[in-house]
């Protein structure tokens, strides 16, 4: 019977440390069900706040404003129309009244332009550099302009919007950067194609692009020549759809970049409730570097493409002499 007993004993002792097993067990799966399903609402939450942000950010397209007469008007393009103006206004007083011992506005401005010209000489050449200087310089300067607006006060701040409940929401901005719009860098890119066509055939003639494009380049003879003319065949049709996708890969790149920054500056303003004035300002430093970089990469790819293909036989190793001089 004290067997019997002690049998019972253990066997009572055995199953009460299984439930508490199976107890530990399920407390163990409940708190992490209870960890999980945390971790997924705290994913939601943030999830939902990033679409609202998204929402509340800079739309991919400049935002129509009015309509006059039925053309649209958008808000990049009264940017555009406001740092066009500006700077037709800002020469027009520069040069109102020449001086021999320039001084203030006009010793500024001709110290902008002869610096470019002397840039763009060392890298295209004395020759072409009169003939192309007024299209680098002007794009430079007004896409350094365009961007550098865009930083101003009130650009994509002022318009027309709504009070929701984390404050007021701007709907339809008045300003916007004018190339964070599709619709101008691929303008720009598209007149640049046409003076490049332009300035190919003044420069080397018909004749001379495609032989440019197409000839083979080096000294051969025999079947290796033959074989030279059908590998440089295959490498200008290459040049060629290279060529047509310049202006694609030029627009997209300033667009990216400008577009990419003011979303930066917005997300930095709305990222912390009462620290939206401090928390873009170095940002602000940033951007204006950014903007000027960017502005001397397309002048410099835009030179760089004409020099490519306006260059003359034996003036390529020329101008090497003279950048490194």
């Amino acid at each position: 019977m004290a067997m019997i007993s002690e049998f019972n004993g253990a066997t009572a002792l055995a199953s009460a440390a299984e439930r508490v097993r199976i107890a530990l067990k399920l407390s163990t799966k409940s708190v992490a069900l209870l960890v999980i399903a945390l971790f997924v609402g705290v994913g939601a939450n943030l999830a939902s706040a990033a679409a609202a942000d998204q929402e509340r950010g800079l739309p991919q397209q400049a935002v129509e404003i009015a309509r006059p007469l039925g053309f649209p008007i958008t808000n990049s393009m009264v940017v555009t129309w406001i740092v066009a103006a500006g700077l037709i206004i800002f020469s027009r007083y520069v040069s109102r009244n020449m001086k021999q011992v320039p001084d203030g506005a006009q010793n500024f401005v001709e110290w902008l332009v002869e610096g470019l010209y002397n840039f763009l000489g060392g890298i295209i050449g004395p020759q072409l550099v009169k003939r192309t200087f007024w299209f680098f310089a002007t794009t430079f300067i007004f896409i350094l302009s365009a961007n550098w607006f865009g930083l101003l006060p009130g650009a994509g701040t002022i318009g027309w919007g709504h009070q929701g409940p984390s404050g007021f929401t701007i709907d339809e901005p008045f300003f916007r950067g004018a190339n964070a719009d599709l619709n101008l860098t691929l303008a720009m890119s598209l007149v640049f194609f046409g003076c490049w066509i332009v300035w190919a055939l003044q420069e080397v003639g018909p004749l001379g692009l495609l032989k440019e494009l197409f000839a083979p380049k080096g000294e051969t003879a025999g079947p290796m020549k033959l074989l030279m003319v059908v590998v440089f065949l295959g490498v200008g049709c290459l040049e060629i759809v290279s060529i047509l996708f310049r202006p694609i890969s030029l627009s997209f790149r300033l667009y990216g970049n400008v577009f990419a920054g003011e979303n930066m500056l917005e997300a930095m303003s709305t990222l912390v409730p009462g620290l939206g004035w401090l928390l873009p300002i170095p940002f602000y430093f940033m951007e204006l570097l950014v903007g000027l970089v960017q502005a001397l990469v397309f002048m410099l790819l835009t030179a760089v493409f004409t020099l490519l293909i306006c260059q003359h036989e034996g003036e390529s190793s020329t101008v090497a002499n003279t950048t490194e001089t």
